[in-house]
């Protein structure tokens, strides 16, 4: 089983996507556990506060060290991988994703503000990830885009895990076109090979078009797909 722990000034922003669709299903089939840990709760005294301003004069707020590490220290795990969510961090991606995901323990600490004591990062943060060249109010969904990347690639959390395997960057390529019901639809019909029963056909077809798209969009991937492929024309 996974363990999962966030770290959140905010669980109420958290919780509720831990508790529904397919997040919720995993934890059903006991294949993760979430614990969802109130900053809050781990103030010396009522009139503490989880901010402060930074030394140096710059402008903004800080998460304080001392409530993130008790709350670190509260999560009874011998080994996890710490992940502090931020933009100056490594860019997520499938890959990292997968590499989670064979994890026994995570452990997301949300920032907010200007972000958290530089001394947590440098002692006890394992992963500073960004999830993009942009920036957000908070830790809280960045933590959850990268939980439900990571729960998805659990086999048996999903219907099939070959539909997984058919997603885009699993093998260096982005996924392909997808139709259904009915089979015309505003005068715009399904690719006739689609209907043609033949498999072998059709996933000639679909690799093509596969290829086709993340040429076109991604060609970093693309070239990458070709070095590893020798049918990556």
């Amino acid at each position: 089983m996974l363990n999962i722990y966030v770290i959140t000034p905010f669980p109420q922003v958290v919780s509720p996507i831990l508790n529904s669709s397919i997040l919720n299903k995993a934890k059903e089939k006991n294949i993760v556990r979430y614990e969802v840990i109130n900053l809050f709760d781990f103030l010396d005294t009522k009139t503490d506060r989880i901010d402060d301003y930074p030394f140096g004069g710059h402008a903004g707020m800080l998460l304080k060290p001392l409530p993130i590490l008790n709350a670190i220290n509260s999560i009874n795990e011998r080994k996890s991988r710490i992940i502090f969510p931020t933009p100056d961090g490594k860019l997520f991606n499938h890959d990292i994703a997968t590499e989670f995901s064979k994890e026994q323990s995570l452990i997301f600490i949300c920032g907010h503000y200007k972000g958290i004591d530089q001394r947590i990062r440098d002692n006890f943060v394992t992963d500073e990830i960004s999830i993009g060249d942009f920036v957000m109010t908070g830790g809280e969904l960045p933590t959850l885009m990268m939980i439900d990347s990571i729960i998805r690639l659990k086999r048996g959390v999903l219907g099939s895990y070959q539909s997984a395997k058919s997603d885009s960057f699993f093998s260096h390529l982005l996924d392909g076109p997808y139709y259904t019901r009915p089979r015309s639809f505003n005068g715009l019909d399904v690719p006739e090979i689609l209907l043609s029963g033949n498999h072998k056909e059709i996933e000639d077809w679909f690799i093509k078009e596969k290829l086709k798209k993340t040429k076109k969009r991604r060609f970093d991937l693309w070239k990458k797909y070709k070095s590893e492929n020798s049918d990556g024309e």
